[in-house]
């Protein structure tokens, strides 16, 4: 039994497979409509969401199977106090394979150990959120054909963006990669990713506040919310919150096949105007989502 909490839990060759199976759901979905016959998802979402839990649950019908969950800790009995063992235990009884968001960075972990099942982590807090990047991943792989050679640029809240510290570790494997980190002061990636990953593996980086001065070196532009929730301090995220916000006129001077991304939900980081561009390939990565969940799934189940 195996379990995914960090997207550095799949190996550079699995990911590809993965991909693989991804784009042969894509081309073939009919192939894969009993995959996970009679076979139960658990999505335990600790924290509001929307894309990531009904993408999962998408993923299991689409595939044939059944989900069972709840949607906020306050619909379970960690509203009585129940700890994240106790509950994934008993889970483990009736599902399959489970789905787990929590507020809590390490919740997951502890959940896996304490499993008879599969947990993949759906997000924990600002720490990780591997199957977000397995979507980033087969939106490059479909946008760029392939992952080497690729400027990324960043921008936004990259502190607390668990999907930004996912996507550098996944990025970080391959050749020739170089980030751009656009960032307000205040919210720069920490810098315990800018030691132990990029410093660490010789990456080439940059960090500047300039999105505009960035934007013609770019392959990839990664936008990204600031994130109340992370924040303590009202005054802060209201100060910070329109930092960056990514209109037609600033993509005047980017490449023609300059791939927009974001993990969503947008606040209002990007105008719905860029909507319309060709280059914008947001909800491409939602849709993404699904089939790399469908992949999966079917992994961590041992389905063939």
């Amino acid at each position: 039994m195996r379990s995914i909490i960090d997207i550095l839990d799949l190996s550079t060759q699995e990911i590809d497979e993965l991909i693989a199976t991804a784009c042969d759901i894509i081309d073939n979905p009919d192939k894969y409509a009993e995959k996970c016959k009679r076979k139960k998802l658990a999505t335990l979402f600790f924290e509001p969401s929307t894309r990531t839990r009904l993408s999962f649950e998408a993923a299991m019908y689409e595939l044939g199977g059944n989900v069972i969950g709840f949607s906020a800790a306050n619909n379970s009995s960690a509203a009585k106090g129940e700890s994240v063992s106790d509950t994934v235990k008993t889970v483990s009884c009736y599902a399959d394979i489970i789905a787990m968001r929590h507020p809590k960075e390490g919740a997951p972990m502890v959940a896996s150990m304490a499993a008879s099942v599969p947990i993949i982590n759906a997000g924990d807090g600002g720490h990780n959120h591997p199957t977000q990047t397995l979507a980033d991943l087969l939106t490059i792989y479909r946008e760029k054909g392939g992952f080497d050679n690729l400027t990324i640029g960043l921008c936004g809240d990259l502190k607390f963006g668990r999907t930004v510290h996912s996507l550098i570790n996944a990025m970080s494997r391959y050749k020739g990669i170089k980030f751009i980190l656009i960032s307000p002061e205040e919210l720069k990636l920490p810098d315990y990713v800018t030691n132990n990953v990029l410093r660490k593996n010789n990456i080439s980086y940059t960090e500047t506040t300039d999105l505009l001065g960035s934007m013609p070196e770019l392959d990839i532009l990664y936008m990204t919310r600031v994130q109340r929730e992370r924040f303590f301090n009202e005054q802060d995220y209201i100060r910070l919150k329109d930092s960056y916000i990514l209109t037609p006129d600033k993509l005047e001077t980017a490449k023609e096949d300059l791939a927009v991304m974001h993990p969503l939900p947008r606040v209002n980081e990007i105008s719905v105007a860029v909507d319309n561009d060709k280059r914008a390939c947001y909800f491409k990565q939602v849709l993404n989502g699904k089939y790399m969940r469908m992949a999966l799934i079917m992994k961590l189940l041992g389905v063939e």
